[in-house]
Parts: C-alpha cells; sequence; structure tokens
C-alpha cells in the first residue's frame, strides 16, 4: 500500500477573543477549512451546552470540536478517530493550543473505556449510515447519568430520517439548523 503524502496547512478560528489555530494535512476530513457543519455544532454546543463537563468527541479528526470546547467551555476532552494521522493531528494541535486533553486512536467505541457526560461528534457519514448509527445506538452505553449526545448531520445526509431512527431511543431536541445542517442533542429517557 502506497503511503499517502503529506502536505500541511494551517486554519485559524476565533471565537470571542480566544484565537485558535489548527494544523491539518491531506487524509483528513475538512483538511483546508473548518466544516460549517463543525462549526455550527461548536457554537452551538456554546451558546446552549453544559461547562466543566466531561466530553467524548469522537470521529475527532484533527481536534477541532474538542479543543474549543477545552478552552471555552472548560471541559475535560478526551477525542478519538480511527484515523492515525488524524489523532497524530489532533495531539499536536493540542499541544499547539496549549490545551489538556486526550487522544485516543479507536474505531467507534473499541478503545473507550471511560464514561463522559457529553458525547459530542460530526459523524463520518461517507463511513456509511450503519457506522453514523453505531455511533449515536452505543453511546448510550458510554455516558454518565444525565448524559447528553450532541452531534450534526445535514439535511441531505440523512438528518430527518436519522432523528426519526433514533425517536424512542433518546430524547430528542433540535437545537439549531442552519445551511441545510441539524444540530441535535439527544439524553436518554
Amino acid at each position: 500500500m502506497e503511503k499517502l503524502r503529506s502536505e500541511f496547512r494551517f486554519i485559524d478560528y476565533v471565537y470571542n477573543s480566544n484565537k485558535f489555530k489548527f494544523t491539518s494535512d491531506l487524509g483528513v476530513f475538512s483538511s483546508y477549512e473548518i466544516n460549517v457543519g463543525s462549526k455550527l455544532l461548536v457554537e452551538s454546543y456554546i451558546k446552549l451546552g453544559r461547562s466543566n463537563v466531561s466530553v467524548l468527541d469522537i470521529g475527532c479528526g484533527y481536534g477541532f470540536i474538542g479543543i474549543v470546547l477545552s478552552v471555552i467551555m472548560n471541559c475535560i476532552v478526551t477525542m478519538s478517530d480511527n484515523n492515525q494521522r488524524a489523532t497524530h493531528l489532533a495531539k499536536m494541535n493540542v499541544d499547539n493550543n496549549h490545551v489538556e486533553a486526550k487522544v485516543i486512536d479507536s474505531n467507534v467505541y473499541d478503545n473507550i473505556k471511560e464514561k463522559y457526560d457529553v458525547i459530542i461528534t460530526n459523524p463520518p457519514v461517507t463511513s456509511g449510515k450503519d457506522v453514523v448509527r453505531k455511533i449515536l445506538d452505543e453511546a448510550v452505553d458510554h455516558l454518565n447519568e444525565n448524559g447528553e449526545v450532541w452531534f450534526v448531520l445535514h439535511k441531505n445526509q440523512g438528518a430527518e430520517s436519522m432523528v426519526n431512527y433514533l425517536k424512542g431511543k433518546y430524547s430528542i431536541e433540535i437545537i439549531d439548523k442552519s445551511k441545510g445542517f441539524w444540530v441535535i442533542k439527544l439524553k436518554c429517557y
């Protein structure tokens, strides 16, 4: 197998007076810019989510969501991804942004041993509906009491059908809709 070449690029993000710089690379999600859905998810969580809680950012990519929540919301963050290039970048970005966060190589929840107050994700829809469902279905096993799952999906990637699929499994709240993206919060019954 041929090794994917590397081509670092740098992405800036500012929220209020907080400035972040992310290193990205070929072979990771949204490598040229912060994904619109991820940005909406983070900014919705900042407005309505809980601070000072433990957070699992699953499918973290280069670490945008987890790092921003660590700084802005003072969350204790663990980030995971099954793409080793992504977790390598996430570790670099943790150091470069001077945050404390744990980064784990994990295919969905395979290497996740702890429980969290919040699981947050911009799920990897390109991996297929079964992977997205696995992330959302199995989240309950990795949540503390009163835990929440926050995720974002585009309407053209099945946001409405996913909400219908999750009915009866979780209490569902649609937090925001913008540019076709839905930010959704799940709570266990």
